[in-house]
């Protein structure tokens, strides 16, 4: 079946990209996107641009793209908060991994959302983070899934 080798080369690319190798997943995902376009590899793809030729606007407006033509997929969103902090963009960035995750759990962004070190705003803002109100009342809207 002529699909799988795309499917292969796209798949690669992808797990070298999130393994770092943003070398050989450019390599893979430049010939994959000849072959097949799928928002997904282009979406990869733009990442490793932005991050091996230093094409940030370009890389932007690929992700951008794709997430227009698939905007359910977190890994869009993972892939374009990435290209941000690479331009420096960290409020751009954590703003997109949080997008990212209401659609569907993303262990990668979790992780990078993690290495930042962030911390979700209190639920009564006026309140300090650690009265009781704001610890309880995020502890139950979490296990709701409404934070």
């Amino acid at each position: 079946m002529p699909g799988t080798d795309v499917d292969a080369l796209i798949n690669q690319g992808i797990k070298a990209a999130n393994s770092g190798d943003t070398v050989y997943a450019l390599e893979c995902l430049e010939q994959a996107v000849k072959l097949r376009s799928t928002p997904r590899a282009w979406s990869y793809l733009a990442f490793c641009l932005a991050r091996e030729r230093q094409q940030i606007d370009y890389a932007v407006k690929i992700c951008e793209e794709a997430i227009r033509k698939d905007p359910r997929s977190s890994s869009h969103y993972l892939n374009l908060g990435r290209i941000h902090l690479l331009a420096g963009r960290r409020t751009d960035a954590i703003r997109l991994f949080r997008q990212g995750l209401l659609y569907e759990r993303n262990v990668q962004i979790e992780a990078e959302l993690r290495r930042l070190g962030l911390r979700k705003p209190p639920v009564i803002g006026f309140l300090g983070r650690e009265h009781v109100l704001n610890k309880y009342l995020g502890i139950m809207l979490t296990k709701l899934r409404l934070r």
